[in-house]
């Protein structure tokens, strides 16, 4: 009978969640009544403990593992990120002068390493060749100092002693006349000269020009005080060059040493060799433009030829720089002079460009012409003409590593 009860759906099974007792009932919603006394038991239903409210969890019916987000912590370390990167934002930005001085021994070390080796090669200790090596440096900076100081001294005094000749030269040169003829205003731009030489005989526009004879004398010892400095670590970049290449290899896994040993000193002969044949250009340029102004009289022509030098050490953007700035002085002594100058520079850069450069950079790493003038512009606007000059070997050192690291793991790939 029991059977027969359950199997007609009086007695409901185990899994209805209802524990029967005594004797059995029809399910809920049967219109007939119940048979005897029933115990009900039922499970009391858990309350669910909420999820904390800075954490988001699955479902609970899902088979996704649970994620919790904490926002607050995620948020506190996001905004330290931030502040970290600011403050060390700004001390680079105090420490620019610093950087660029520390890189500017650098290449001027790697750019002295090839003389050191060829002096070591010849029998020669090396602390001995770095010794000869400096002495010759710094002989040249002060030779340099010597030479161009005292002129450009007695230069400035005779400009001062003399501005109102000069100014009076100027306004009836053959140049100026030419000038107010093609204007057709025929005085134009003899008053605009007397104007700007009026404005600059005045002492206080003189001095809000300059930035003050204190801001000018400070500039001239920050220079002096920055060439020292870079001296003095090109010195101990020298000496400690092989020790410096060690240590660094010691942050490369043991694996891949061999591989950066090979490319580092790739990059360091090159951007030597690059650096010595840049100043070996700058070289040809400033002694060949002392002999050539000097032989058409133009004004200050050892100044002038150190300027040459100079701005030589950028190549393409500071050759054409100096060009310009040079031909621009030379009116002062007459425009045949300032057109000879330029017709000079016009032929020095071919001749600079297509004979001398590929002779001498033949072994240095080749930089593109475009990149020069993007490392030249951006170093420049960073640093001034310190940024433009080490902006060109930083270049050169990112080509080799592109072409020895980069290109051939992406054709292994």
């Amino acid at each position: 009978m029991y059977h027969q009860r359950r199997r007609a759906g009086f007695i409901p099974h185990r899994s209805d969640g209802i524990e029967l007792a005594g004797r059995a009932v029809r399910p809920a919603g049967s219109p007939r009544a119940t048979f005897g006394l029933m115990r009900i038991r039922t499970k009391r239903p858990v309350p669910a403990t909420p999820p904390a409210a800075a954490e988001i969890t699955s479902d609970g019916d899902s088979r996704a593992p649970e994620v919790r987000i904490n926002a607050f912590r995620i948020g506190f370390v996001g905004a330290l990120g931030v502040l970290l990167a600011v403050l060390l934002g700004g001390i680079v930005g105090e420490l620019g002068t610093v950087i660029l001085y520390v890189a500017l021994a650098l290449f001027l070390a790697l750019g002295l390493d090839p003389i050191v080796s060829w002096l070591q090669r010849r029998g020669m200790a090396r602390w001995v060749a770095i010794l000869i090596v400096f002495a010759g440096v710094i002989g040249i900076f002060v030779g340099l100092i010597a030479t161009i100081v005292p002129i450009v001294i007695e230069q400035t005094t005779n400009i001062v002693e003399n501005w109102d000749d000069i100014v009076a030269n100027l306004q009836h040169s053959p140049f100026v006349t030419w000038l107010n003829g093609i204007t057709g205003s025929g005085n134009a731009i003899k008053d605009a000269i007397e104007s700007a030489g009026d404005w600059l005989a005045d002492p206080a526009n003189l001095g809000s020009l300059g930035g003050g004879l204190l801001a000018v004398g400070a500039g001239i010892a920050g220079g002096f005080t920055g060439a020292t400095i870079v001296l003095i670590l090109t010195l101990y970049f020298l000496a400690s060059l092989d020790s410096m290449k060690r240590y660094a290899a010691r942050f490369v896994p043991a694996s891949s040493r061999p591989g950066y040993r090979d490319v580092s000193e790739e990059i360091t002969g090159s951007v030597g060799r690059y650096v010595m044949g840049q100043v070996g250009l700058a070289t040809i340029n400033g002694v060949l433009s002392l002999i050539y102004l000097s032989i058409i009289g133009a004004p200050v022509p050892i100044l002038l030829a150190f300027i040459a030098f100079l701005f030589s050490l950028v190549p393409l953007v500071g050759t054409l720089t100096g060009a310009i700035i040079i031909t621009l002085v030379s009116f002062a002594a007459s425009p045949e002079t300032a057109l000879a100058a330029a017709i000079y520079y016009l032929i020095y850069m071919q001749v600079e460009a297509y004979v001398l450069s590929p002779r001498i950079m033949s072994r240095a790493v080749a930089v593109p012409g475009a990149l020069v003038v993007i490392a030249a512009v951006a170093g420049g606007t960073l640093g001034g003409v310190l940024g433009a000059l080490v902006a060109i070997p930083v270049a050169a050192s990112l080509i080799i590593i592109v072409e020895k690291v980069i290109f051939p793991r992406q054709d292994t790939i």
